[in-house]
């Protein structure tokens, strides 16, 4: 099966230092891209071998036995048929991946930002340069999916003109290949004739701890062009994240054409250019897949569903009103009225259909069926409703109802796993027993209260996606965006025993507020306070960004590298062998990655001065 491929040329070097093997708590140092690498042709199953070596600006990771000048001219694949069969984007198979325990930031070392230093000063060349990269596969026919083996090694061995990748699954590769790509200098400097080098005498056996590492992306409140997304998706593979959770649908907008119930987009989405046809549904897909990344739609229902109004007015009950009349309770939690009905018999010809299509369009196993922040108010708006609950109804009940209509359509029709966002179980307003929730295909995704709701959830027996709003939600803290609010007007202190609000450290209009800074994404741990049978519950978490106040133009920032500090702790955790927390050290190497990340194309916002990487130590708190 074509065992070679002609690829850039590569150096390899061996460091005077003997620091060990990169098994350490982390650490990146980052090269030049190499912009004049073009991957050799080869067949198209093998491209993203190329493209992985060639497209990617390399990072140096110290800690070898030694370092070996890489000239690779060919590659070894063994078993990769499915994974090569999928992976051909001519950016390749970057999906980031690190030693044991520590993701894509990588290995402690002396190398700084690209802009910064140059690769390593202190190595000698060995005396075998690296011409073979063998990339083998045991099982290469494993679907992508929930709880896939992600594992690799990794070994460079110490002048033995190779590098070896192996995997029990394609995905386990394309994570191996990234960790190759970051333990590479794109430019080796005067001893190497300036040729890429990489460490040799390392061995690294590498595997995540969370099966589900995510990003939520909400394309309902602003509209983000595929590229974007594409974008995103890209990203996301640097980072090591394998689970895109694609936010589709909610009260404003109803932006995704399917194709039994087109009037839902003709009339929900904000304009025909801000629609997703099924070609782009499938691009997006296939795309995600190349890097070895989930695609998990949500359509939310029956809350946040004003956007089908449009077509379906018999079915949604409180659509296009006043969210916040002073004098009546709110219909909404924020602009954008309209729930799906459940005494109303179309909302689920409506809602099977919605469904139906979904499940033809994504393969993925799992779909996420939203359930949260159902508003009372808003079904007491119809008389239909209002009868029913003077008959001796509750709103429990009229929720029980929507479940009962869908959600085993989901399971056993459409063979389905659910997710809801954990109100349907906690509410707080309205909420279902677990009688209605089976708990072998229910999933729950928590975003309330922290690590108490993650608790609740675990004990309850269900599986659980962490997202608390407290640690990752990356929309925070940008102020409000409700007009005509006088809050704003106040420039003295606010009146003592009220809540903050346009004071300093007051929310400013955020509900959610403050900003999650990186470093609280780095510093929450998911597992806190579970049982060890409780954590093995936790599937893993997502970090979160709503849309209200963001669109394409400030995506990556919004993302990244904050999104990568939350990559790093799913795949690893947070503190080292010891224990302890790796937030000091984590500084210095999100503040290289973030630098890489830019190399890549990726507008990530810095989090330090380039003075720091420039003086080591001289920016830290305490020496």
């Amino acid at each position: 099966m074509d065992p070679q491929c002609s690829l850039p040329h590569r150096e390899a070097l061996r460091p005077n230092s003997s620091s060990g093997h990169p098994h350490g708590n982390g650490g990146i140092g980052l090269s030049p891209p190499l912009r004049s690498a073009r991957p050799a042709s080869c067949c198209s199953r093998r491209r993203f071998l190329a493209a992985a070596l060639a497209a990617s600006p390399f990072a140096a990771a110290s800690g070898g036995a030694g370092m070996a000048q890489a000239d690779v001219h060919r590659v070894a694949v063994v078993g990769v048929r499915a994974a090569l069969a999928v992976v051909q984007h001519p950016r390749g198979a970057v999906a980031s991946v690190a030693p044991p325990r520590h993701s894509l930031l990588h290995q402690p070392h002396p190398h700084r930002a690209a802009r910064a230093a140059g690769p390593p000063a202190n190595y000698t060349l060995s005396r075998v340069r690296i011409r073979l990269l063998a990339v083998s596969v045991s099982d290469p026919d494993v679907p992508l999916g929930p709880a896939v083996d992600e594992s690799y090694t990794l070994s460079v061995l110490l002048d033995s003109g190779s590098a070896d990748v192996s995997a029990a699954t394609p995905w386990g590769a394309i994570r191996g290949l990234e960790t190759f790509s970051q333990l590479a200098w794109a430019g080796g400097g005067a001893a190497s004739g300036g040729q890429p080098i990489v460490p040799s005498g390392i061995e690294i056996s590498d595997r995540p701890r969370f099966t589900h590492r995510g990003i939520l992306l909400d394309t309902a409140r602003n509209y983000y062009p595929v590229r974007d997304i594409l974008h995103t998706l890209r990203a996301m593979a640097f980072n090591k994240l394998n689970v895109f959770h694609w936010h589709i649908t909610d009260a404003q907008s109803f932006p995704i054409v399917l194709p039994t119930v087109p009037n839902l987009a003709n009339s929900g989405s904000y304009s025909p250019a801000m629609r997703y046809t099924e070609n782009d549904v499938r691009r997006i897909i296939r795309f995600a897949a190349t890097f070895g990344i989930r695609v998990i739609p949500e359509i939310d229902m029956p809350g946040h569903a004003g956007s089908w109004a449009g077509a379906y007015p018999e079915i949604v009950t409180c659509a296009n009103k006043f969210w916040a009349s002073k004098a009546k309770p709110a219909l909404a939690s924020e602009p954008g009225t309209g729930q799906l009905n459940p005494l109303n018999p179309k909302t689920y010809r409506v809602a099977h259909d919605v469904l139906r299509d979904l499940v033809a369009l994504f393969p993925d196993p799992y779909l996420h069926g939203g359930a949260d922040e159902v508003n009372t108010a808003c079904w007491e708006d119809d008389p239909v409703v209002r009868h029913f609950l003077d008959e001796g109804g509750t709103h429990d009940s009229l929720l029980e109802l929507f479940v009962n209509a869908t959600r085993p359509f989901l399971v056993q029709e459409l063979n389905r796993t659910v997710i809801y966002w954990e109100d349907i179980l906690l509410g707080p307003k309205v909420a279902i027993g677990s009688a209605v929730l089976p708990k072998e295909t229910t999933v729950l995704q928590t975003w309330n209260n922290g690590s108490d709701n993650t608790k609740r959830v675990v004990a309850a027996g269900y599986r659980a996606i962490v997202s608390s709003a407290s640690y990752y939600y990356l929309d925070c803290g940008h102020g409000g965006w409700v007009g005509n609010d006088s809050r704003y007007d106040k420039q003295e202190k606010e009146q003592e025993g009220t809540p903050l609000f346009n004071d300093p450290g007051g929310t400013g209009g955020s509900w959610c507020a403050p900003f999650k800074t990186w470093q609280r994404v780095y510093d929450y741990d998911i597992l806190h306070g579970l049982t060890d049978d409780e954590a093995q519950l936790v599937l893993g978490g997502e970090v979160a960004l709503w849309s209200e106040q963001s669109d394409e133009t400030v995506l990556d920032g919004r993302l990244w590298p904050r999104a990568a500090a939350a990559a790093e702790t799913l795949w690893s955790g947070n503190k080292g062998s010891s224990g302890k927390k790796r937030y000091a050290n984590a500084m210095e190497r999100l503040s290289n990655w973030r630098h890489r990340m830019v190399e890549r194309g990726i507008r990530a916002e810095p989090i330090q001065p380039l003075w720091c990487p420039l003086h080591p130590g001289m920016c830290n708190l305490s020496q």
